[in-house]
């Protein structure tokens, strides 16, 4: 399971991201993030996702409520199609179509352990029944995988197979 904004959970789910830009969390892999699993659930999260690090044409996915403390909903699974290290500031910049974040937060991120590139993952997403599960604090912390023993259903992808292929077609054409 990864750990991801909710706001971007919910641009994922409304087929608005189709690419996660990451590095890690101060207790992932020294040499940065690692794609763990190709299917995997997303565990949304409310932690550092302030207006000043979405665009402003987002911001409504800010509004995604927070769960009960000690639950958390998931409704998401996403499959990672492909992959690819960026470290090229105008790569990063042409992919803005492709996420909701912030050119100021793109960059924070680039700036943290600067000698680590950003891992830009294209994912497809399917939505599944709302499952509530018992946090108990066992998921906290500045990590981005959580171990989870729920099984991963098939859900309905967001977007059109034709759709999906065509922004996949994009994103390689612009991080090749």
């Amino acid at each position: 399971m990864l750990k991801e904004w909710a706001a971007v959970v919910a641009a994922m789910a409304s087929g608005e991201q189709t690419v996660l830009l990451r590095k890690g969390g101060i207790l992932d892999a020294a040499s940065g993030f690692v794609v763990e699993a190709r299917r995997f659930l997303l565990y949304p999260t409310w932690e550092h996702q302030g207006r000043q690090n979405i665009r402003r044409s987002f911001w409504r996915h800010l509004d995604e409520r927070s769960p009960p403390v000690g639950h958390n909903h998931i409704w998401l699974v996403a499959e990672a199609r492909d992959e690819v290290d960026i470290s090229d500031g105008d790569t990063v910049r042409r992919l803005e179509p492709f996420h909701i974040w912030s050119p100021q937060y793109i960059d924070s991120r680039r700036n943290w352990q600067p000698d680590r590139p950003l891992k830009a993952i294209f994912v497809e997403a399917y939505q599944i029944p709302t499952v509530t599960i018992d946090t108990s604090g066992r998921y906290g912390g500045c990590r981005s995988w959580l171990d989870t023993d729920m099984n991963i259903p098939a859900g309905k992808a967001v977007l059109e197979r034709q759709e999906s292929d065509r922004r996949l077609e994009e994103f390689q054409r612009i991080t090749s």
